[in-house]
């Protein structure tokens, strides 16, 4: 029986190839972030102060994600950060809104500012329509009808009987 091995050089190719192949397997489940929205500076929140105008905020911040739907009475500045791993779908990790608060006369009266752990999901539209009564698996779809097939008790004639005084 002969053994096999490999010689120096051939061993340290095949240690690099399986460090390389190792090193490719794990940075594919590293993590890709995403930014998503407006991304502010703390900084520019800082120089929104109470009594600045619609125009002193739009120089400061820029234009907003939205705006409030009812009057325009407040500006949102939203950002959202993202992680995908692998396959998986983008998950939602951050998210900083700044809201921006006006009176009547377009002068800011409050600058607030919530994150993720603030915010509630709400779902517009599901798509699905709701049921009554209970849902059946697949196997209880199929076999379910077995044994429902008993004529006498159904009241329904079946093929080739009918009413006897018709007959010739």
């Amino acid at each position: 029986m002969t053994s096999f091995r490999l010689r120096r050089p051939a061993r340290l190719a095949l240690t690099a190839v399986c460090l390389a192949m190792g090193a490719v397997t794990m940075s594919a489940c590293s993590p890709l972030i995403e930014e998503r929205g407006y991304i502010f500076d703390p900084a520019d929140l800082d120089q929104l102060q109470s009594g600045s105008s619609k125009e002193q905020v739009r120089s400061v911040m820029g234009s907003p994600s939205t705006v409030s739907t009812v009057d325009g009475e407040a500006w949102y500045y939203i950002s959202s950060k993202f992680e995908t791993v692998a396959f998986y779908a983008p998950e939602e990790v951050e998210r900083s809104v700044a809201a921006v608060y006006f009176d009547k006369t377009d002068v800011v009266q409050q600058v607030a500012y919530y994150g993720l752990e603030d915010g509630q999901i709400v779902n517009f539209v599901d798509r699905k329509t709701p049921t009554r009564g209970k849902e059946l698996t697949i196997l209880g779809q199929l076999f379910g009808n077995l044994g429902r097939f008993n004529n006498q008790s159904s009241g329904i004639p079946s093929v080739g009987t009918g009413n006897p005084t018709n007959r010739r």
